[in-house]
């Protein structure tokens, strides 16, 4: 069964439609049958260069904690345009083994932690017969469901550059200072208006004040006999 077929997590999905009592009942059985919620992680696409040493990564969560006593996983190897799989590592009984195969040989190692859930591997001098698929199947009863990772791998000549971001960066120092540039022209536009209302108001009070002190002037002279 495909990795995407697989249930994710543990519990009753909603069903929108579905009455009370056909909810409680798909409750029950979950109940009685225990859950499953086994999800598996790989890369899914890895490319590695000829003659160069690879780490293939599977991870693992389940509902239920490792029992050695129970759990096994196996390592598989596919050819492009076979079904047929080759297993060459596995874990069971509390044993982990290396099979040997005259694929492989000595080249594949175990690096994982199972404390960890970690079922990761290294292959050494990669080689251009290595290409093909690889398959990471986890079983870790009460867990009704076998975890199934796959990997795409594919060995090259060279591996390709990292992208150039020269461009990126010119783009983005030109459009942060054209920002900047902005963002000074509208604080120097808001300051020398601010400053302009300042200078009219000071205008507007001296005129006041010329006016208040001109009609004072000739009231005083009225007044005067």
């Amino acid at each position: 069964m495909s990795s995407t077929a697989q249930q994710r997590r543990c519990g009753v999905q909603q069903m929108s439609a579905a009455p009370p009592l056909m909810l409680l009942l798909l409750l029950l059985m979950l109940m009685l049958s225990g859950c499953s919620c086994m999800d598996v992680l790989v890369n899914s696409n890895l490319n590695a260069l000829n003659g160069s040493t690879v780490k293939m990564t599977c991870t693992f969560t389940s509902c239920y904690k490792m029992d050695t006593s129970k759990f096994s996983m196996n390592w598989t190897y596919q050819e492009s345009h076979n079904d047929t799989e080759e297993l060459f590592m596995t874990y069971y009984k509390k044993k982990m083994m290396a099979v040997r195969s005259e694929r492989f040989g000595d080249r594949v190692s175990f690096v994982g932690n199972l404390d960890r859930n970690d079922l990761s591997i290294t292959l050494s001098d990669v080689q251009e017969m290595d290409e093909g698929t690889y398959h990471c199947y986890v079983k870790n009863p009460p867990d009704r469901i076998q975890g199934h990772g796959v990997i795409q791998f594919k060995v090259v000549a060279e591996l390709p550059p990292p992208r150039d971001s020269t461009i990126a960066v010119a783009i983005g120092a030109s459009v942060g200072g054209a920002l900047a540039l902005l963002i000074l022209s509208m604080v120097v536009v808001k300051c020398l208006r601010r400053h302009r209302a300042q200078e009219l108001i000071s205008e507007e009070k001296m005129e006041e004040e010329g006016k208040l002190e001109a009609e004072g002037v000739a009231e005083e002279e009225t007044k005067q006999p």
